[in-house]
């Protein structure tokens, strides 16, 4: 498998980082994953352009242009057999000569793989998932795609241990935020709702394609604040990503949601998503 690392087209098994790598001792860092069917990019220039935003936050400057990284992507989909991809791209602080916690001014590292992206199991998807709601432990920057991640792991070491799919994140004030790895949605009475972007969630790029579907399908929507009463009374609860596209839930914490099987509101969006991909 070949991968690109600091202007370098090599072996993945060969790709080596320094010791002294921000993103290893710091977690110095952001990155994106962008979905890629048939050869091309679903939503690559807004995942793009949610990259700059990370950068800008945390002040690491672009090592490239939006053209420079398309032209990079596009290579990188070319070294491989699938037609299907998962676009991984991460971007550290770089490696000074010396651990500080002060940023020093040295190149940033770059590093992107594609990994095959398997086609949706519809039928699994139609019997729902299940998940359990966990403390948000996380910080209060979201919004920035940080490679530190280690909230996000715990959250689904526990949903692992409680032998279900996923965790919903939920912070102080029974304030429901977003799952593990993924935004949330709700249904009530026909109503598509998610929480607003704000610095407590990520601003998914399947997410905004999900308010776009209902936009362009005159399907209602609002963003609003979602309870953990929202969440377990809803008619429907769905995740979102790149990677995982669309899933119902349908149990939470051992409660049955909704009619306990994918709901007709999801199975219009998750139609209209997968009309998008072709």
């Amino acid at each position: 498998m070949i991968c690109y690392l600091n202007g370098e087209w090599i072996p993945q098994a060969n790709a080596k980082v320094s010791v002294m790598d921000r993103g290893f001792l710091f977690g110095d860092g952001v990155y994106e994953v962008i979905p890629c069917y048939n050869r091309s990019l679903l939503g690559g220039v807004e995942h793009l352009e949610r990259l700059q935003r990370s950068l800008d936050k945390i002040g690491i400057e672009n090592p490239h242009s939006m053209d420079e990284w398309l032209e990079i992507i596009h290579r990188l989909i070319l070294t491989k057999e699938d037609e299907d991809q998962s676009i991984y791209i991460q971007v550290t602080r770089g490696a000074p000569a010396k651990r500080d916690h002060n940023p020093s001014d040295v190149p940033a590292t770059v590093f992107l793989m594609s990994t095959p992206l398997g086609k949706p199991n519809v039928e699994r998807h139609r019997q729902g998932y299940s998940a359990i709601t966990v403390d948000d432990i996380r910080w209060h920057h979201c919004d920035i795609k940080a490679i530190t991640l280690l909230p996000n792991i715990m959250a689904r070491q526990l949903s692992q241990a409680a032998g279900v799919d996923d965790a919903i994140l939920v912070r102080p004030g029974d304030c429901v935020t977003e799952a593990a790895a993924s935004n949330l949605f709700i249904v009530k009475n026909s109503i598509i709702k998610t929480p607003p972007l704000s610095e407590q969630i990520l601003p998914g790029i399947t997410r905004a394609l999900v308010l776009m579907i209902a936009a362009e399908q005159q399907l209602p929507l609002e963003e609003v604040e979602i309870s953990k009463d929202d969440l377990m009374n809803a008619d429907e609860v769905w995740l979102s990503s790149s990677t995982r596209e669309i899933i119902p839930i349908v149990m939470i914490d051992g409660k049955t949601i909704g009619s306990g099987q994918s709901g007709s509101v999801w199975s219009q969006v998750f139609e209209y998503y997968q009309a998008l991909k072709k």
